[in-house]
């Protein structure tokens, strides 16, 4: 059966679906919450929860990549933020979030034109691992030809490639470009890359041997892709794709398992319930952990592409502060909206659909079913 709808007479689309056009249905079973694991394991790494923090700078800065290590997920560093830009960025920190509207993209462009210091990667990640967590940073695939030496010699556990959209055949009449295949088979750590929201995309990244592909495309809380260039990519429909890519790949390769992180549309608890239940191992997380009492952002979360030189394809939004990390995570939650208690959530919702582990949570049933929020 094809979904595909007649948009006019020369064009047809398939439907695609949003986290808020899904739910998850019970089953005839149930579990205790308590005996529900939510943990994952990437390569040689396992985590007590299947959470990325993002590599963007409202989110994370050395010392919360740290914290959230402790907290049992994987922060990620953006090795093109302030942190590699600036020795004390804290002060440009707190000047972004006090920039009135009409001023804050020029700002925001003036102040990430510093150039990027190779010695200020190195020392970001040494910080990192001085501290005993699992080292992640991120670069753009613009960037990475250029510093991931510097990055690999800093020592990193995961190296992340990260862009609005990336493809194994990066086409470009002015620039040598990146090899990802040849670039992650000479590389000794496990790479995740990503952004890819279809099937075929995602077929070719887990082809270049990457550990894991990011899912989404302009979903994201600080994003105005859709707005600025018009695509967007639904996540439900995206994840789903994606992990059926990982599922043919996993036969296609004779047993090469590549993790699917959903990365994008994944702001509140019940999102992360649905984005396991479409196929992700795990999430990718931005402005849910931008609301943190700990994070660099002061209640503001943006993005690189809201200081794009040339076409600026995001902005800052103010998420607010919600509690700390650990409540955020971990609760207690003090309101009903899904922003604090994001673990607990997920275990409930595993324990009251019958599934104890995420691997088995993915088949679980789900419906379309659009919300209209009041």
């Amino acid at each position: 059966m094809s979904n595909e709808i007649e948009i006019g007479r020369g064009k047809r689309g398939r439907r695609a679906y949003s986290f808020d056009d899904i739910a998850v249905v019970p089953s005839r079973r149930t579990r205790d919450p308590k005996d529900v694991s939510v943990g994952w394991q990437i390569d040689a790494y396992h985590f007590e929860l299947p959470i990325m923090a993002a590599p963007m700078d409202s989110v994370m800065s050395p010392e919360t990549a740290i914290a959230f290590g402790r907290m049992g997920g994987l922060g990620v560093l953006d090795l093109e933020g302030l942190w590699t830009r600036y020795e004390s960025p804290e002060p440009l920190l707190a000047e972004i979030a006090q920039l009135p509207a009409e001023a804050a993209t020029q700002r925001m462009q003036e102040i990430y034109a510093e150039p990027i210091k190779a010695e200020l990667i190195t020392q970001r990640l040494k910080e990192v691992r001085a501290a005993g967590v699992t080292v992640a940073g991120a670069l753009s695939p613009q960037r990475t030809q250029e510093h991931y030496k510097t990055v690999v010699d800093a020592g990193v556990d995961l190296f992340v490639i990260r862009g609005t959209t990336v493809s194994a055949e990066h086409v470009s009449g002015n620039a040598e470009p990146l090899n990802l295949k040849r670039f992650i088979y000479e590389l000794d750590v496990p790479v995740v890359v990503g952004g890819a929201s279809t099937y075929t995309a995602a077929l070719h990244l887990m082809r270049t041997g990457a550990a894991g592909v990011l899912v989404g495309f302009g979903g994201g809380a600080a994003h105005t892709t859709r707005v600025s260039l018009g695509i967007h990519a639904p996540m439900a429909t995206a994840v789903s794709d994606v992990a059926a890519a990982r599922r043919d790949y996993l036969d296609e390769s004779g047993g090469r398992y590549v993790h699917v992180i959903a990365d994008g549309g994944v702001g509140r608890s019940g999102d992360i319930v649905k984005a396991v239940a479409c196929g992700a191992d795990a999430v990718m997380l931005g402005a849910a952990l931008a609301r943190a009492q700990e994070a660099p952002g002061h209640g503001w979360h943006w993005g690189p592409e809201a200081h794009h030189s040339v076409l600026p394809r995001g902005e800052r939004v103010e998420v607010g502060t919600a509690g700390t990390l650990q409540e955020i995570l971990f609760g207690p939650g003090r309101q009903a909206d899904g922003t604090l208690n994001l673990v607990g959530a997920l275990k409930r919702a595993m324990a009251t659909t019958g599934y104890s582990d995420l691997k088995e949570f993915q088949r679980v049933e789900v419906v379309v079913s659009p919300y209209q929020p009041h």
